[in-house]
């Protein structure tokens, strides 16, 4: 497993921090078996930048973070969809504490019918009906950063249906127990930045900017 100690500063963007993931990808440059992912809509930028240097294959992957109706920043769960799978994974301890407090089975759905038809929206404005094959394959599934790590473990469940020959996780930063529980899902797992006090993504970043469809686009192959 590739996990690394904290860099001493922040990057400074995810164009920064994509370049010293990728030189820590090192041994994947040049293999023809590899696909990086994205996810969108943070790591296809992050992602660009890593394929582009290990010279391998790009593409993103749709990922949605479920948001607790009146805290829409915390993820009570994910759903990520790749290839005709689509994967939902619950962040358990969130949602038994939403039950706790007489959430509605009927709220939480509702998040979930949103969510997923924004999933289809955007599968179909950056993939056009097209699906990057990973059997056999190494995929790299790339994001700006990890917090409680729902999507990318939906990320991973949705793309080991595709039966790739292994899942590589990397990411600029993120707190160490999420990497830990990462390790247990895919093959490797680089992660730059694991600061003990990790609050939010967006700190490991001088400049963190939300990504645009536009710029989603325009990063991937057309």
């Amino acid at each position: 497993m590739g996990l690394l100690s904290g860099a001493p500063s922040p990057f400074t963007d995810r164009s920064d921090a994509a370049y010293q993931l990728a030189a820590e990808l090192a041994d994947y440059r040049g293999r023809k078996d590899v696909t990086v992912l994205g996810l969108a809509r943070g790591g296809v930028p992050v992602a660009a930048v890593v394929a582009k240097e290990l010279g391998a294959g790009l593409d993103a992957l749709i990922v949605r973070k479920l948001g607790i109706p009146d805290q829409p920043e915390v993820a009570f769960g994910a759903l990520a969809a790749h290839g005709g799978h689509t994967a939902v994974v619950m962040v358990d301890h969130i949602v038994a504490e939403l039950r706790r407090r007489n959430y509605s089975e009927q709220r939480l759905q509702a998040v979930q019918a949103t969510e997923r038809a924004e999933l289809q929206r955007r599968q179909e404005a950056y993939l056009h009906g097209r699906t990057t094959e990973v059997v056999g394959r190494t995929a790299i599934l790339c994001d700006d950063g990890l917090a409680t790590g729902a999507t990318m473990k939906a990320a991973i469940k949705a793309v080991r249906q595709s039966k790739p020959r292994e899942i590589v996780v990397a990411v600029p930063v993120g707190p160490p127990q999420t990497c830990a529980e990462l390790e247990k899902l895919a093959d490797a797992v680089y992660c730059l930045r694991q600061p003990r006090g990790f609050r939010a993504v967006g700190e490991a970043y001088r400049h963190f900017n939300q990504v645009s469809d536009d710029e989603v686009l325009t990063a991937l192959p057309q």
